[in-house]
């Protein structure tokens, strides 16, 4: 039917009629205990068009997931013009959003503004890579803007990792209604009027929201607590602390090169070895980024043994093994485009539009679906007992032409993520219980529908420690920090010990030569990798309390707190501080007011004494809530990690 606002559904029908009209069927709910599942079937009266609206109610998180469903059950196809996963309706006289936006090594920027009378859209239109210039997700305040304890708020985030449409729209007068919001997220239809044959259905991303009076915080907790039960692949599973070879030697090593680092490994006191980009191609070795993607057979010169035989040496030293991989691209210099040249996207007519020397894998293709699958179950068959994958995708889209659909490509930006949804689908069937990251050049793959396959993703190239205290906060709305991977590297000039306790307040990892650190900063490391794997579950999934906010402080807090209220981690950070700053008491969040805590401080350098002045003092936990500590931070760039213990 004919709408003067923006439309959840739009559909042209076999005649080429513009219209919907739906009407209600049928509704019906189950019930597993915490889930209820309602969902309501209609039916257009005149054409053969069924849709489903599925809503999934969290009763111990507050949370909804919620997605559409589409069946075509005429004789000929249907134009999807435009689809939401869900439609929200708010009547109040303001709204405030808060919306995150950035680019690569300069992700989670945000601000907030007042939305005007109109249309605002927050959008992505890059096809792989989604997440790097917009995130999929919105804090969205009533009336005024909510702070991280009082408000009223709407936190949601689309599931998909593909072209994203936020649409918010606001009615403030009409001879109908006024002060309406209207939200509508789903896939951008950019380019996308997708054409759906006889007989089959479109199914749209999930979209999960929550709605608080509790403030900013509370929707995080929310969010956080769906996502390690229900969002994250086996999100409450312990992660692998490891060390990276990327830094210590980019495309420079050999077998004996990597050896001496699975010793490195130990000497650390991580779990894991993780092999990056370098290691493969023979007829176009991968000696830098211009080159081979696609030829996935180890590099005989560097690796005359095969993965396998890492695997087996790296155990030897008791050290698991990971690998880097790509393969969703392709390099135009490599044996697999000389063989399938039309296995890649490209415009025809058009001259070839690489971006960092690649092409993108025409994933629609069901052939080159099976290749990716069968080269990356390939490379775990070689190497036996690989226990982590870094699966990395570093360009967008921009040679939008898919030679398998065609005529049909404005169905393109859609089936190459549920292609790739395919390969994940099946490569975690046949290895449940594998590690994986889930990178994409940095920030590019933040987003709930790719973390349903993987325990992590990689929030940003830019691992600079003092850059990464915004970025974990900013983080932090949607994604606990069990999802969060955080590197200690040589990014940045911080002291070894403020980029290790940032990168403690995440998925502990390492890309660092060990031979630069002192002996102290090993030790130092060493002590901290030790402190972390013992209290990872109180950081990776205890509820998350942003105490004090980088963005408008020179300083920083915020405390992961256990769900028996028994433990608790706090984080402090001095930034580039200024004479004259102001610095108030931490009040802390989340504790039991009727137990009572011991304080210690933990993460210190040898020979350093506590910079917490009240070091190894208990306090009750309304003291502490309502009285708070004293900063006890000095100077620029200091860091200082608590172990608070109930007594």
């Amino acid at each position: 039917m004919h709408t003067v606002r923006e439309p959840a559904l739009q559909l042209r029908q076999v005649d080429g009629n513009p219209s919907t009209q739906l009407e209600y069927i049928k509704h019906q709910q189950a019930n597993d205990g915490n889930v209820i599942t309602t969902t309501i079937d209609l039916k257009d009266p005149k054409y053969a068009i069924d849709v489903k609206l599925t809503f999934k109610a969290y009763q111990k998180e507050n949370v909804i997931e919620t997605w559409s469903t589409l069946t075509n059950k005429e004789k000929k196809a249907i134009t999807i013009e435009n689809i939401a996963s869900a439609a929200l309706q708010l009547k109040s006289d303001k709204y405030y959003l808060q919306h995150f936006y950035g680019d690569w090594i300069n992700e989670m920027r945000n601000e907030e503004v007042q939305l005007p009378q109109g249309i605002h859209r927050i959008e992505s239109k890059l096809g792989t890579r989604a997440t790097n210039f917009d995130l999929p997700s919105f804090l969205l305040s009533v009336d005024k803007p909510a702070s991280e304890n009082e408000g009223t708020v709407i936190a949601g985030t689309l599931a998909w990792s593909g072209n994203f449409k936020l649409t918010f729209e606001n009615v403030k007068y009409s001879e109908d209604f006024g002060h309406l919001l209207q939200i509508l997220p789903g896939i951008n239809n950019y380019s996308s009027a997708y054409n759906l044959a006889a007989g089959k259905e479109f199914k749209t991303p999930t979209f999960i929201y929550t709605f608080t009076t509790k403030g900013k915080g509370q929707a995080s907790r929310n969010l956080h607590k769906w996502a390690l039960d229900y969002g994250i692949y086996k999100g409450r599973k312990k992660r692998s602390t490891l060390l990276n070879n990327w830094e210590a030697t980019y495309f420079d090593f050999d077998e004996q090169k990597l050896d001496h680092m699975f010793g490195d490994v130990k000497k650390l006191g991580v779990d894991l070895f993780l092999l990056d980009d370098g290691w493969f191609g023979n007829k176009y070795p991968r000696n830098n980024d211009h080159t081979s993607l696609g030829d996935w057979d180890p590099n005989k010169q560097k690796l005359p043994n095969g993965i396998g035989h890492l695997v087996k040496l790296a155990h030897e030293k008791g050290v698991k093994f990971g690998i880097w991989v790509e393969p969703e691209m392709i390099s135009q210099k490599s044996e697999l485009y000389e063989k399938h040249p039309d296995w890649v996207l490209k415009l025809p007519n058009r001259h070839i539009d690489e971006r960092r020397q690649q092409l993108v894998h025409d994933l629609t293709n069901p052939k080159v679906q099976d290749y990716v699958y069968s080269v990356i179950d390939k490379i775990m068959q070689d190497g036996k007992e690989i226990a982590y994958i870094k699966w990395d995708c570093n360009r967008y889209m921009t040679n939008q032409y898919s030679p398998y659909l065609k005529d049909n490509q404005n169905n393109l930006f859609v089936d190459y993520v549920n292609g790739l949804y395919s390969v994940l689908e099946r490569f975690r069937n046949k290895y449940p219980d594998l590690e994986m990251m889930w990178c994409s050049g940095g920030g590019g793959r933040a987003e709930y529908g790719g973390l349903k396959y993987f325990q992590e993703f990689w929030p940003s190239d830019n691992t600079d420690g003092l850059r990464r205290v915004y970025l974990q906060y900013a983080y932090s709305y949607f994604f606990p920090f069990a999802a969060q991977c955080a590197h200690v590297t040589s990014w940045g000039k911080q002291p070894i010990k403020f980029r290790t306790d940032v990168a403690m307040s995440g998925k502990l990892g390492f890309d660092i030569e060990l031979e630069k650190m002192s002996g102290d900063e090993l030790k130092y490391c060493q002590d901290a990798v030790k402190n972390f794997n013992r209290l990872q579950t109180v950081i990776a999934q205890g509820e998350i309390f942003r105490l004090i906010s980088p963005y408008q402080n020179n300083y920083a807090a915020w405390m992961t707190v256990s769900e028996d209220k028994s433990k608790a981690v706090l984080f402090n950070y001095n930034l580039n501080t200024l004479t004259g700053d102001v610095f108030n008491k931490i009040i802390l969040k989340g504790l039991d007011p009727n137990k009572r805590y011991t304080i210690k401080e933990i993460n210190l350098m040898p020979n350093q004494k506590p910079q917490f002045k009240r070091n190894e003092q208990a306090f009750s936990g309304d003291y502490l809530m309502k009285v708070g500590l004293d900063w006890y931070l000095n100077g620029s760039i200091k860091s200082s990690v608590l172990e608070i213990t109930s007594n």
